[in-house]
């Protein structure tokens, strides 16, 4: 690596933006192709995005990037998640105990077009839509780039390539298809649907706007994120096929009839339900895996390309932006190409497999689980053994989502401790009142190691 050196970026998205801002940084000249228009110069596709939540992880990638200024105005603060109950009860379950221990929802879109201004503004960096990658050459060490709007063609040496191309990599299918690398994706058999809760008159917001709203009803959920504009965005999951299924929801009376029966408290606050529900396109969703993220020190995958998760941690940004961070510390100088790429590797692929298994247990325990008395018992019991030993038992989606400095592996793992430690605490218990303090005490201490300093001390 040596400054000065040409480095190109498949994919435009937030990801291929904040890593062109951070090799800048390095010295480094960056051309980011993408194959899409201009997304500044558009509103972006309705339907096709789920609103991001932004938390630690990404934050603090934005902000060790110069760039969280930028996008602070576009964020809208949530606290919790507001239960909706079958009998149209609600219910706030806070996401942590401090007020900073809050998650922000931002549209991709906005974020998208943010993070470009910068890094285009960047005397260095080159951004260039409508340039498509349409073939890699790894013997020769040569993409072919197409350029849409003319219909030409053009050569570029993989000095290196850096693909954050999305879930859908052709760069990372490009390197299954020639025996580089082994991967798979797991499909989901849920889908999902974009629908929209305008805002109110005089752009207020008709349901409380510093929540995560979930409709849990088993075997789906619907979930709805504010926008800055008094408006949410909400998201159907559901299964692709079955007895209730975006299959067999086809007419506009058995979809009508669906969403009144399970969301009847929000149906009346969707006025475009049934168009947006037939128009819309079904979302894929999944988890991509792979043995290796490189080439030798020609092509290296980054963010969805290389471990894409599904969003019920809402992580899928946070643990592509933090890719992005470990990426960059990685890139010492002297080092080549090939030992970046597989420092980066060494120092992700356990965090990034940790991150995908918890997102698939997230979204049981959204769609099921938040509902039932049990879990909010075994919830309540962790957020006062934390207040009891604030450095030792930290609930592993405060982990997860308020401390960039625990890796995804090391959440995971406490996490398991804790989980076998609430069932037994909570086996016999009706209340909290009911529960063996002294006992939860001792195995505390003996399981879980402190992980956070003592406070005042650095």
């Amino acid at each position: 690596m040596r400054e000065g050196n040409p480095v190109s970026i498949v994919g435009a998205g937030p990801s291929g933006a904040l890593l062109a801002i951070l090799l800048q940084r390095r010295g480094l000249e960056v051309t980011v192709f993408d194959s899409r228009p201009d997304p500044r110069s558009s509103s972006g596709v309705s339907g096709r995005s789920i609103n991001l939540a932004l938390a630690d992880r990404g934050i603090h990638a934005l902000k060790q990037a110069g760039v969280f200024e930028t996008v602070a105005d576009a964020m809208v603060p949530m606290r919790g998640r507001l239960i909706h109950h079958r009998d149209a009860s609600r219910s706030l379950h806070l996401y942590g105990q401090r007020p900073s221990e809050i998650i922000y929802s931002i549209s991709r879109h906005r974020l998208n077009q943010a993070l470009l201004d910068v890094a285009s503004g960047l005397h260095a960096v080159a951004v260039k839509f409508e340039h498509r990658l349409d073939d890699v050459d790894f013997s020769d060490g040569v993409a072919q780039i197409l350029d849409l709007r003319t219909g030409s063609p053009q050569s570029v040496s993989m000095s290196p390539l850096l693909a954050t191309d999305g879930a859908g990599s052709l760069v990372r299918h490009r390197m299954a298809a020639a025996g580089l690398i082994e991967c798979r994706q797991a499909d989901l058999e849920h889908g999902y649907k974009e629908l929209s809760i305008p805002a109110g008159r005089h752009g207020h917001y008709v349901m409380p706007h510093d929540a995560l709203h979930i409709w849990p009803r088993g075997n789906f959920m619907l979930i709805a994120l504010p926008n800055i504009d008094g408006s949410f965005t909400a998201t159907l999951f559901l299964a692709k096929r079955g007895p209730v299924s975006f299959e067999t929801l086809v007419s506009g009376v058995a979809i009508d009839d669906f969403l009144r029966a399970e969301f009847g408290d929000v149906f009346a606050l969707m006025p475009n339900r049934v168009a947006e529900f037939q128009e819309h396109p079904t979302g894929f969703l999944g988890t991509v895996y792979a043995d290796k993220w490189n080439v030798g020190g020609s092509v290296a995958l980054l963010g969805d390309a290389a471990h894409a998760i599904v969003p019920f941690h809402g992580q899928g940004m946070n643990c592509c932006f933090e890719d992005c961070m470990v990426f960059d510390a990685c890139m010492q100088p002297g080092t080549t190409w090939e030992s970046i790429f597989e420092r980066y590797f060494d120092a992700r692929k356990a965090n990034t497999d940790a991150i995908a298994a918890m997102a698939l247990e997230n979204y049981l325990e959204m769609r099921e689980h938040v509902a039932e008395p049990r879990f909010r018992l075994r919830q309540d019991l962790a957020s006062e053994l934390e207040r009891r030993h604030p450095q030792r038992f930290i609930p592993r989606y405060s982990m997860v989502m308020f401390h960039h400095k625990i890796s995804y592996s090391t959440a995971q793992r406490r996490g398991a401790i804790q989980s076998r430690l609430l069932a037994d605490l909570t086996a016999r218990t009706a209340t909290l009142q009911d529960v063996d303090f002294q006992l939860a005490d001792r195995e505390i201490n003996r399981l879980l190691p402190p992980i956070l300093p003592t406070p005042g001390r650095a």
